[in-house]
């Protein structure tokens, strides 16, 4: 029995060489369309589009000022102006102070100027996360401001439009910047000045019915919502069923409303290809090759 003892082998609790890895829960992103269910990060890299069903979920201000410009170049503008309570409106004071601390100084749209694939431009992108990207006082008086610029330099300008339309605290004046807006559009275009917008998820109210409307050439992201008043207010109003993917992108550009929808990752180079057109510059890789030549 010794001898067998000898030879029977001990077994001792092993450790595990390698170190678990934890995914904490909040680094993973569910599509609220398809129900894909991915990392944080892998959305991230796909511009915030669904890798499955090709979903484009809402992005930032900031983030569509970095697609669009290149690296470096991007100088904010009339970043001092802050809305006023012109109306003594309930609480406007505290929930303006709160969208602040929420969303930046900049209220419901950053404006600067930049370049895109060398060329100088105006940029103009609401702001969603500052009172649902209303237009007041404040993003009208930029609109215009940016627009007279246009006129004053000589290039081109592009807005990127989100919002839950005209800022009812502000009364009749946030309806006036529609007005606004439209008349400092009206003189690029007499000026021969490109103006292209880019409508983005979603895009109603006094926004759509104004500037964001007018551009030379008008743009889309796949998905989004483009329209006036909601579809439950037009139903009850017209008393009738509304047709399926009304007021989406693709229905708007069917029925001749806006002129191409244009996929995250294509905003880019599609606007930039635009600009040179409406100059009457070459595409940029002939140049190269001219210049190779």
């Amino acid at each position: 029995m010794a001898v067998m003892a000898w030879f029977k082998k001990e077994r001792k609790p092993r450790t595990s060489q390698r170190a678990r890895l934890e995914i904490p829960a909040d680094a993973w992103e569910k599509c609220d369309r398809c129900g894909h269910i991915d990392l944080r990060e892998k959305f991230e890299k796909s511009l915030n589009v669904c890798p499955e069903c090709g979903r484009h979920r809402r992005f930032s201000a900031e983030e569509y000022i970095e697609l669009l410009t290149d690296t470096g170049t991007w100088r904010e503008l009339n970043a001092a102006l802050r809305s006023a309570d012109p109306l003594q409106f309930e609480h406007y004071v505290d929930r303006v102070a709160s969208a602040r601390k929420k969303a930046g100084e900049a209220d419901a749209i950053f404006t600067g100027a930049a370049r895109v694939d060398g060329l100088p431009f105006n940029l103009g992108v609401m702001n969603f996360r500052f009172m649902g990207g209303s237009m007041g006082s404040v993003v009208g008086e930029k609109i215009a401001r940016l627009a007279r610029r246009s006129l004053e330099k000589k290039i081109p300008l592009v807005l990127v439009s989100t919002s839950g339309g005209a800022r009812m605290q502000e009364g009749v004046l946030s309806l006036m910047q529609m007005a606004k807006t439209s008349a400092a559009i009206a003189a690029l275009r007499n000026a021969g000045i490109p103006y292209i917008s880019i409508l983005t998820d979603p895009t109603t109210g006094g926004v759509s019915a104004s500037f964001a409307m007018q551009g030379d050439v008008i743009l889309a992201e796949p998905g989004a919502v483009i329209g006036f008043a909601g579809q439950r207010v037009i139903k009850q109003t017209i008393g009738q069923d509304l047709p399926e993917g009304f007021q989406t992108a693709e229905f708007l550009l069917e029925h001749g409303q806006i002129d191409d929808v244009v996929p995250r990752g294509s905003l880019k180079e599609t606007t930039a290809r635009l600009l040179r057109h409406m100059q009457g510059q070459r595409p940029h890789h002939m140049e190269s090759v001219e210049q190779l030549a």
